[in-house]
């Protein structure tokens, strides 16, 4: 390891020289407080900015164990010193001038969801801090200017270190807050479990978001209160008492008119599987972790799954215990993606009626009546429902605005009126009573088979050479083949895909063999990743990219079943 003065010597024997010179910068140099380890350099000011990491040292960074012990507290603590390191950065940004992108200082900027992220790692045995970062080195012209890249690193990035990654200069209330809401949101999370709900929507939530394309909440929006008969009150580590509404395990249907609240609520269920900042108004709102949202996707690929659960007796005899198809159809796609949800381990299916197929969802009675349910090869969810609950432990939160025979199958029915919700199950029941559901259910379908052994592919014996790009939270491509991950609702950050393209990567070539299930390999790449956390699926660099955060395993199996050439069935 180099010195911080060598560094200032190299930068002044190379400035004014060609900008290809800066890559003699590439190394470690120790600075008072931390070390800077400048990972790769950019081949012009005008390519993507060069990649640093700032290492500060666990004895350095001074903060005390309880803040990263843990993992719950670790995550947030993370979360929180980047949230203070983008903020500060973000002041000093462009400040040293040049073409290109000269003098710019990027790093991930965090939303309303607290993920686990590259940009800001926490050792638990040390405490070491590790920061990585972009900034694009100045030049004018394609000639280096060191004059302003010396700015940057000896003036700018020093007081970002002091001000923001030191425990003498983070507030102790503000950190303690942070801590202290990641201890109750676990102890929520927990007791969801032991009261056997589905989720928890605290009293005083709000839940509109300010508009369709921002995750901030609503101002003046009607906060959350929970119907009497569905109130939960907890005692929280640090908060004390909550009081808010449980949905228990079942099912549960979430009924009212349009631009009353149904699909609101649903969303902000979705997003519960993520721990949510203080004030995003949606921090007590948590479910169950593994939850999946389902919904209808025309077009989508499907391989090798068993639909035999809600899809048999095809015309001219097409097995739907190991269907293929690469243009799915709204009902085939959302029985595909249903069966892949209990692969996965999902306990609780969310659900709108607005974005689901209808022949899946349902067939009324003259339907069946004239087109028999021996002709028809769809067997509609409401003929499952009960079962995916009795036999597989899988609760479902359905909205619905026109179908009322879930009535008949809802154990819990909730009306939301100008977004208040009111319980109202014994009315819709008695009411139901007037419509008998007299179709009866199928019958009981046999357990899918799970079976399902990815090929191994030589062409990915090597992954150095490998293409991949995000495209926001559209998808992502690995060597040009696109991945629509468009209606996998719950992720929530196109850093997820870009973790996810890099897990896929991996598991191409070093993970599927020919002999592990779809499953096996997700839940061994799983284990590795609660081992060496990002470096799991990032093995043998010199430093991890710094654009990666921490999807589900839902999210994986999703992203592995709509691949259409990179996983073969």
């Amino acid at each position: 390891m180099k010195s911080a003065a060598e560094l200032q010597t190299l930068l002044r024997q190379i400035d004014h020289k060609s900008y290809p010179a800066y890559k003699d910068t590439r190394g470690q140099y120790q600075f008072q407080q931390y070390v800077l380890s400048i990972d790769h350099v950019q081949g012009d000011p005008f390519a993507a900015p060069s990649k640093v990491s700032l290492i500060v040292p666990g004895r350095v960074a001074g903060f005390d164990k309880g803040c990263y012990g843990e993992k719950h507290r670790r995550i947030a603590f993370q979360d929180y010193l980047l949230r203070r390191v983008a903020a500060k950065i973000k002041e000093y940004s462009f400040k040293a001038k040049g073409s290109g992108k000269s003098g710019l200082m990027g790093i991930s900027q965090p939303g309303q969801e607290i993920l686990e992220r590259s940009a800001c790692t926490v050792n638990p045995a040390d405490g070491q801090i590790t920061i990585r970062m972009e900034i694009g080195f100045p030049a004018n012209g394609r000639t280096i200017n060191a004059g302003e890249l010396v700015k940057i690193l000896f003036d700018f990035l020093p007081v970002c270190v002091k001000q923001t990654l030191l425990a003498a200069a983070c507030p102790k209330e503000g950190l303690e807050k942070v801590l202290h809401l990641a201890d109750d949101q676990l102890y929520i999370r927990q007791q969801l479990k032991e009261r056997e709900l589905v989720a928890f929507v605290a009293d005083g939530a709000i839940l509109p978001r300010k508009s369709g394309v921002s995750s901030q909440p609503m101002k003046d929006a009607v906060a959350f209160a929970s119907p009497q008969e569905m109130a939960v009150t907890l005692q929280l580590p640090h908060k004390g008492t909550l009081r808010g509404m449980g949905i228990r395990k079942g099912v549960t249907l979430i009924v009212g008119g349009g631009y009353h609240g149904k699909s609101t609520l649903l969303e902000a269920l979705e997003k519960g599987v993520y721990d949510h900042i203080a004030g995003d108004g949606r921090e007590y709102v948590l479910t169950d972790d593994s939850a999946m949202k389902l919904r209808a996707e025309d077009g989508r690929s499907i391989q090798q799954a068993d639909i035999s659960m809600f899809i048999r007796n095809l015309p001219g005899g097409k097995d739907t215990s190991h269907f293929y198809t690469e243009d799915a159809s709204g009902s085939t796609s959302q029985a595909a993606a249903t069966v892949e949800a209990v692969e996965m381990g999902a306990k609780a299916f969310l659900i709108d009626e607005d974005t689901s197929a209808t022949n899946f969802m349902i067939r009324d009675e003259l339907m069946q009546r004239v087109v028999s349910r021996d002709m028809e090869p769809i067997i509609p969810f409401i003929d499952r429902v009960r079962e995916l609950y009795e036999k597989y432990g899988i609760s479902t939160v359905l909205v619905a605005g026109s179908c009322g025979s879930y009535f008949h199958k809802a154990d819990c029915i909730l009306q939301m009126n100008k977004y208040r919700p009111v319980e109202i199950t014994a009315l819709a029941k008695k009411e139901a009573e007037q419509f008998p559901y007299t179709l009866g259910d199928a019958p009981a379908a046999k357990e899918p088979d799970f079976h399902r052994v990815i090929k191994a592919d030589q062409a990915f014996a090597k992954d150095d050479r490998i293409k991949m790009k995000t495209m926001g939270l559209d998808g992502f491509s690995i060597n040009r083949e696109n991945v629509d991950m468009r209606y996998v609702e719950q992720l929530v950050d196109s850093e997820q895909l870009t973790a996810l393209s890099h897990m896929i990567r991996h598991m191409k070539c070093r993970v599927f063999d020919g002999r592990k299930t779809m499953q096996q390999a997700v839940e061994a790449l799983y284990e590795e990743v609660a081992k060496n956390g990002f470096a799991a699926f990032c093995p043998g660099r010199e430093s991890l990219p710094g654009n990666l955060a921490m999807p589900r395993r839902q999210e994986l199996y999703a992203a592995l079943n709509r691949c259409r050439e990179l996983v073969r069935i």
